[in-house]
């Protein structure tokens, strides 16, 4: 398969998901740094995708992108001091899977990405497939450049995607 046609199966699978409005207001909400939500979850599931790519084993791509996609859609921002937030590292997987499977038909290894994604912080939460190990590696990769203020971002990552 050609770069061309691999960049089209990752664009058809995010296309429906960044419909949805409550995807959209991952926009409003910073992760880390000057970086918003939706900005990292787009980067985690075309970073995760590529990896994919490279990597001479079977995985579900169609899993991996839409459940980096969604691997943080907890809607709120965790920067503002707030109880219902609080300890955000430990518990936003399962706000956001809240979120994701009320919108989204999620199966097992989607849901074990969003739920597992902060692993190894939430120890108990270890990752049981090959897919959600990856996009929680790739989700701290980028988490990492993010908050040091590094630009991880190459053009053709949004290129056809309205910010």
């Amino acid at each position: 398969m050609n770069g061309l046609l691999l960049e089209e199966e990752y664009y058809n699978t995010i296309d429906a998901i960044l419909k949805e409005d409550c995807v959209k207001q991952m926009q409003m909400y910073i992760q880390h740094g000057e970086t918003t939500t939706y900005t990292h979850c787009l980067a985690v599931a075309y970073y995760s995708y590529r990896v994919c790519r490279l990597l001479p084993i079977h995985i579900d791509v169609r899993s991996v992108i839409r459940g980096a996609l969604l691997h943080d859609l907890y809607l709120y921002d965790w920067h503002i001091h707030d109880d219902s937030h609080r300890l955000h590292g430990f518990y936003h997987p399962a706000v956001a899977f809240e979120n994701a499977n009320r919108l989204f038909e999620l199966n097992r290894k989607e849901a074990d990405i969003i739920l597992k994604h902060m692993w190894p912080l939430t120890i108990t939460r270890v990752p049981r497939c090959r897919e959600a190990l990856l996009v929680c590696l790739v989700d701290k990769f980028c988490s990492f450049f993010e908050t040091i203020g590094l630009s991880y971002k190459r053009q053709f990552v949004f290129e056809r995607i309205d910010e």
